[in-house]
């Protein structure tokens, strides 16, 4: 299989060197990923020129976006693309984050174009260390093991978090199939005059029954298999939405 491999926090970052560890035994790797972190860039793509470097034989850094890495890579192989990968994202990617994230958009990008992908991110509560990095790499390859060899009935992505216990279990967690979880982020900002900074406590979300936050957060792999427009099924209000299952 050929995989491309992209990120949000740029081509350098630990967690996309973790990943590709991951998948070098499952598949031939080509990593297309943004020159420098662009964490939260949501779908945004670039309409001005950029440049694309070309790092290594199947390594490339791209002054744009995850989405723009997509399109990039897809481009370079023509095509010839299994599945698009995109992680380990330095922090959770879990409910309504798909919409601002750019760890995401990545993979919805590939599926729009009609290929398959895992967006891959790592919760923490900490910093995450090198420990941790190298535990992610057993966490992640026993993720995407497992989900490769479940039948996809229609095009979509895995938005998969892996959890954050102590750095010194080496217990691998197990996988929880969940649905994202629709509650909204903690609403708090620091403020100085007009300038505001956004202090939500991603810690203090909401934990909705059956969501991928509640896995997550109690030491559970979250997997979410998630169509190119996602529908969060679990919103606090319940509103009714003619049409939809």
């Amino acid at each position: 299989m050929r995989f491309l491999l992209t990120n949000d926090d740029g081509v350098n970052a630990p967690g996309i060197a973790a990943l590709s560890t991951a998948l070098e035994e499952l598949g031939e790797v080509y990593t297309v990923a943004p020159a420098t972190g662009v964490s939260g860039c949501g779908h945004s793509a670039t309409e001005a020129d950029f440049r694309v470097f070309q790092l290594g034989p199947q390594r490339y850094a791209v002054e744009g976006t995850p989405a723009d890495c997509t399109r990039v890579g897809l481009h370079l192989l023509r095509g010839e693309v299994d599945w698009v990968f995109s992680g380990i994202n330095d922090g959770g990617n879990l409910g309504v984050d798909v919409y601002h994230s750019g760890t995401v958009a990545a993979v919805r990008e590939a599926v729009l174009r009609g290929v398959p992908g895992f967006a891959l991110s790592h919760y923490r509560d900490r910093v995450l260390t090198e420990k941790d990095w190298a535990r992610a790499i057993r966490w992640a390859k026993f993720a995407v093991k497992e989900l490769l060899a479940r039948p996809q009935e229609q095009p979509g992505y895995w938005n998969v978090n892996l959890p954050c216990p102590p750095e010194s279990s080496s217990t691998t967690p197990e996988i929880a199939f969940c649905h994202l979880d629709g509650a909204a982020l903690p609403l708090q900002y620091l403020v100085d005059g007009n300038v505001y900074r956004y202090h939500g406590r991603y810690t203090l979300r909401d934990r909705n029954p059956g969501g991928d936050v509640e896995a997550c957060f109690s030491g559970k792999i979250a997997a979410s298999f998630v169509l190119p427009v996602e529908r969060c099924l679990d919103f606090k209000t319940n509103i009714a939405r003619k049409g939809i299952d």
